[in-house]
């Protein structure tokens, strides 16, 4: 048995190879011990990655066919829904991409001139949308509703533009804000031989609370009296004069116990020059537009002051505007500067909330009902305090059952009389 063992091929030690003691691959019991076990790999079949590949060259195909092909209008851009309510107009104006061929067409067809009021659908509140086309570059501009909330445009015509910003003028063809922001009410023969009174709510746009009440309480004819220095205002003012009513920018002037009881920035003062005032009048005059007419915020000496009262009083009427005396200081000079001047003038009856009580505020109207018996018209002004608020709208609803004719501002201009009743000047108006 020695000769067979060492007959083993090799180099005659007892191991043999181990290439010659190799199991086939997966024959656990024949493999050398030591050795590791050899794993094959998970191979995909050879068509697998050529089908994925097939599907996705598929796919960028008929994506580059449906981009070419694909009726899509909107090509990506924003879109909004608006809902109008039933029966509304939504008119559209469409403006197209410049073309030299139809240059001459659109200025034939391009009115002279703009019209001197404003288009019904922008005095009934609606507001213009622009709609661009991407793609062409095409305009179209859509009225739509703003929510049920009525507003009033602004004639461009009627406006000039200075440092501080613009402010009214005359128009070229004569016509002024007064007559054109002006809300008369169509009156039959039997109304308009009523006594007539204006009621004027100053202090408007500063406190948003009043500002709302008053809006949502006082019937359309009652004239509004905004202070320059609130926020909004253009959208505040253009909303009361949506609804009915006229404007008035309040002016604020210097009070005798100025600088202790300061009427705020831009106060017109007399210590100023009359060029200084006009300029501060400018500023005042440019923070919104379409009132009829200017009044005083304070103002007892400045008002007392004919030197510095009387330029104030030229540049309203130079721009087409009313002037209110709010009666609030029996010192005022302003009628006489305004008969010696042409100045549309009106001078306020009572001021109906000098002591802020609610049966005062009605004593004061029945005042108010008697003087307008005796004059034919009568002008009431009044804070925008709640319980004026409250006072003045309880009556405004009797008034036409009581005989009167509420009316605006306007309608008062020129035809109040100077009867009026001696009163003590309140210290909250000085």
């Amino acid at each position: 048995m020695a000769d067979d063992l060492n007959a083993l091929p090799g180099d005659g030690s007892m191991t043999p190879p181990v290439d010659d003691l190799a199991a086939p691959a997966g024959d656990e019991l024949t493999t050398p011990l030591g050795r590791p076990k050899k794993r094959r790999r998970n191979q995909l079949p050879p068509y697998v990655p050529q089908a994925v590949a097939g599907a996705l060259g598929l796919f960028l195909v008929v994506f580059a066919l449906w981009a070419m092909l694909a009726d899509d209008p909107f090509g990506g851009e924003p879109v909004v829904v608006l809902a109008a309510p039933k029966g509304t107009t939504v008119a559209a104006k469409t403006e197209a991409g410049p073309s030299p061929d139809t240059g001459k067409a659109e200025a034939a067809a391009r009115p002279a001139e703009t019209p001197a009021h404003p288009p019904a659908a922008n005095q009934a509140g609606n507001q213009t949308v622009t709609i661009i086309d991407g793609s062409s570059g095409s305009k179209q501009e859509v009225m739509v509703p703003s929510g049920g909330t009525r507003t009033a445009a602004v004639d461009s015509k009627l406006l000039e533009t200075t440092r501080h910003g613009q402010i009214p003028r005359v128009g070229l063809d004569g016509s002024r804000p007064m007559a054109l922001y002006a809300r008369p009410p169509a009156l039959s023969p039997e109304k308009a031989a009523l006594p007539r009174i204006a009621l004027v709510m100053g202090g408007l746009g500063i406190g948003a609370s009043s500002t709302s009440e008053a809006l949502s309480k006082l019937p359309a004819a009652v004239t509004m009296g905004f202070a320059p220095y609130g926020t909004d205002l253009d959208r505040v003012v253009s909303r009361a004069r949506g609804e009915g009513h006229e404007i008035l920018l309040q002016l604020p002037m210097e009070p005798f116990d100025y600088p202790d009881n300061d009427p705020g920035p831009q106060t017109l003062l007399t210590s100023l020059s009359p060029e200084q005032n006009v300029d501060r009048m400018h500023w005042l005059m440019s923070r919104f537009q379409g009132y009829v007419g200017v009044t005083n915020y304070m103002g007892a000496r400045f008002t007392a002051t004919e030197p510095a009262l009387a330029p104030v009083m030229r540049e309203a009427a130079k721009r087409g505007l009313l002037y209110l005396d709010d009666s609030s200081s029996p010192r005022s000079l302003a009628g006489q500067i305004a008969g010696a001047n042409s100045v549309p003038f009106v001078k306020a009856t009572l001021v109906l909330d000098a002591v802020p009580n609610g049966s005062e505020i009605d004593r004061a109207l029945l005042r108010l009902e008697a003087l307008a018996r005796e004059n034919g018209v009568a002008v009431g002004v009044a804070s925008a305090l709640p319980v004026s608020i409250e006072r003045l709208a309880q009556w405004a609803k009797t008034a036409d059952s009581r005989g009167f004719l509420l009316v605006p501002i306007s309608m008062a201009t020129g035809k109040a009389k100077a009867a009026e009743e001696p009163k003590s000047e309140p210290k909250s108006k000085t």
